[in-house]
């Protein structure tokens, strides 16, 4: 599979998040679980599309041993804070130097564009050096699954 790849470096965000273990089937209830602390409890304004945060991957580990963020950046002066029981709290998350492509179609057949990505990156001479992160960027609620956008990016540096 071919791919356009980027590499880029992300800004500094402060960002409110849902720290979740598991499989990613529970990717949708964890995304009301957050939206609805951060904007009915808590009251804080989103500042960009929300963010999956992937720190291993279905192979490496059992599915239950899976370990997820569901992230928001949000405005504003907010202190860090958390997790808190339920895994909900807000924290700075630096930038860093990400390779990035872009993905169009439903959630569940992005694995190939994942697995293009760390091709890409082996093949031209970076190493993964932190999570793979998916921004998504299409309302799933108000667009078909095969016209939703996606960006994966995932941390490197040059080997």
């Amino acid at each position: 599979m071919a791919i356009e790849v980027t590499v880029k470096n992300t800004e500094p965000r402060t960002v409110a998040f849902v720290a979740m273990k598991g499989p990613y089937t529970k990717i949708p209830e964890a995304f009301p679980k957050l939206f609805g602390w951060l904007i009915g409890e808590k009251g804080y304004i989103p500042a960009g599309p929300p963010i999956g945060v992937y720190f291993n991957a279905p192979g490496e580990v059992p599915d239950e041993e899976l370990l997820w963020e569901i992230q928001c950046p949000i405005g504003g002066d907010v202190a860090p804070s958390g997790p808190d029981e339920r895994g909900l709290g807000v924290k700075r998350v630096e930038g860093a130097e990400v390779a990035s492509t872009m993905y169009k179609g439903p959630y569940d057949q992005v694995a190939a564009t994942w697995e293009a990505l760390a091709g890409w990156i082996v093949d031209n001479g970076y190493e993964i050096a932190g999570a793979g992160e998916e921004v998504y960027l299409s309302d799933p609620d108000k667009t078909p699954p095969e016209e939703l956008i996606t960006e994966l990016r995932c941390v490197v540096r040059k080997r």
